[in-house]
């Protein structure tokens, strides 16, 4: 079997700040807004403060990904988990991270026990069934020398009428990795 992995290492981008492993729940709002005709809004952009002298500016975590690829919204939970973005990491779980069964301090609380995760990751496949698509790939987590396989599931709403921007977008279904 071919196996293609990518690692995503971003371990120097977190050692930069200790202050980006604590933030607040993103508002599902400002992350995965959209329009009356289901089209994503572009966030309002915030006015950065200029750092005082000695002290290094906390990185903006990431939006949640909309892709339609779910090879890609993968990349990017993983990046918000390497980079311990739980708020980030939390909303892409379905129904603004509820599908997760956790509440986000507990979702935080839990994942916050990982030194320095890490993740490799293997191509996936789509498949589809009663009005869902649903995107299966391997990964392993990675922390330190500890290394636990699993898999992520993703799922989607296929484009029905009257369906949310929230159903439409790839969002984890389930992850069979426990930190």
């Amino acid at each position: 079997m071919k196996h293609f992995a990518a690692t995503i290492a971003l371990a120097a981008l977190a050692a930069c700040s200790p202050a980006a492993q604590q933030q607040p729940v993103p508002s599902p709002s400002s992350s995965v807004a959209a329009s009356a005709t289901g089209a994503p809004l572009t966030p309002i952009p915030k006015i950065p403060m200029a750092p005082r002298p000695g002290v290094t500016a906390t990185p903006a975590p990431d939006p949640v990904s909309t892709s339609r690829d779910p090879a890609k919204v993968v990349i990017a939970w993983a990046k918000a988990m390497s980079l311990k973005q739980w708020g980030t990491a939390y909303l892409y779980w379905g129904d603004h991270g509820a599908r997760s069964g956790l509440t986000y301090a507990r979702f935080a609380a839990k994942w916050s026990k990982l030194a320095n995760p890490e993740f490799e990751l293997h191509p996936g496949a789509t498949e589809g069934a009663a009005g869902s698509s649903y995107y299966t790939a391997p990964l392993v987590l990675i922390d330190g020398p500890r290394h636990t396989r699993g898999e992520i599931v993703l799922r989607r709403v296929n484009d029905v009428d009257g369906a949310s921007a929230e159903q439409l977008r790839w969002h984890i279904e389930t992850l069979s990795i426990e930190p």
